[in-house]
């Protein structure tokens, strides 16, 4: 297996697009995976492929769409109404089971199809939303049972888990892509690019983790 070769889990997101550049800094050699899963707006696609020619990493579009059709949820499902607040109790109905169960089994049988141990992915406990496959106890999970199925070595990687969404901008700002995860990514579960609709959940995080950076960057320094 190579260790010095990376495959990213990526959506052209927020996260997904922060961790592409981290790994660009992390390793010699970056592949960018990325799915169609049924999702409404095709413009993640667009934005990740510009993203990995500007990134100059090798770029890949696989199609799982049955995952979209396994469940109802507001990502996959026109005829749901999306959820603006997590409802008491349960997930939100933009959760999409299995998705990232899916996502990096299918990305480990890729990567070992291509000599790439190292796996990763963007999801956060910090800012998990309620999804519980983006849970630390999930992926190291995960690791162990890919490990096990496959008889190889993968490492998942997961440079956000313990950071929020302000960190997050601010590792972007470190990677010197700040601008680029601003205005080129689609982080928006309406499909708008850049800082998004503005009021759904996705947007409503994005933009308080933005301005909270902001504010810190630009606070006057005590003397």
């Amino acid at each position: 297996m190579n260790n010095e070769a990376a495959l990213v889990v990526f959506s052209g997101g927020q996260d997904s697009t922060t961790c592409l550049f981290w790994a660009k800094k992390h390793f010699k050699k970056v592949y960018a995976l990325t799915f169609l899963y049924g999702q409404k707006h095709e413009i993640e696609i667009e934005a990740a492929r510009s993203i990995a020619e500007k990134a100059e990493v090798d770029f890949h579009v696989m199609d799982v769409s049955f995952i979209g059709r396994l469940g109802k949820n507001s990502l996959t499902d026109p005829s749901v109404c999306m959820d603006e607040e997590k409802p008491s109790g349960t997930f939100p109905n933009t959760f999409v089971p299995g998705r990232n169960l899916f996502f990096l089994s299918i990305a480990a049988v890729y990567a070992r199809e291509r000599g790439i141990n190292h796996l990763v992915t963007g999801v956060s406990q910090t800012d998990f939303s309620g999804y519980p496959d983006c849970r630390d106890a999930f992926i190291k999970s995960l690791n162990v049972t890919l490990n096990l199925a496959m008889e190889e070595q993968f490492v998942i990687h997961t440079p956000l888990m313990w950071i929020d969404k302000a960190q997050t901008w601010a590792l972007a700002d470190e990677l010197g892509v700040l601008d680029l995860v601003r205005y080129e990514t689609v982080t928006c579960y309406n499909g708008v690019k850049g800082d998004g609709c503005g009021h759904c959940p996705a947007c409503k995080l994005r933009r308080e983790g933005l301005e909270k950076y902001l504010s810190r960057k630009y606070a006057p320094q005590n003397k």
